[in-house]
């Protein structure tokens, strides 16, 4: 049996905020931006390359906004994603070096925290 996650709900205050932030400012790609009903409006994001997107909107979710922590999507560069987010205005922490892989974390206005991980190399 095949399992795949493909949709994370991301908790946000101002969804016209956080859509630009994550489409103009991260880079992640506008999928729909649906309005269902007077209580409920879906908008999906998905990062470049990846087979999992994120959901944010109004109605979608009981969470709290800024409570999702700890997304974690893999990049290629640790080094460039956290310079792509500095030239965008994001803070970013350092890179961190771990025998596992190198990280960078970020969060979105609401406080929602992320985590960039480049792999290590495999042999």
């Amino acid at each position: 049996m095949e399992w795949r996650i493909e949709l994370i709900y991301v908790p946000v205050t101002d969804v016209d905020l956080a859509k630009a932030f994550y489409a103009d400012r991260v880079g992640f790609v506008v999928d729909h931006d649906v309005r269902v009903s007077e209580e409920v409006r879906f908008v999906q994001l998905t990062p470049p390359g990846s087979a999992c997107s994120i959901a944010i909107g109004e109605g979608l979710t009981d969470m709290a906004p800024g409570s999702q922590n700890g997304i974690q999507v893999v990049v290629p560069d640790a080094d460039a994603a956290r310079a792509h987010l500095l030239d965008q205005g994001i803070d970013a922490s350092e890179v961190d070096e771990q025998p596992w892989g190198r990280f960078v974390g970020f969060a979105d206005p609401d406080g929602n925290a992320w985590v960039l991980q480049q792999l290590p190399p495999r042999e």
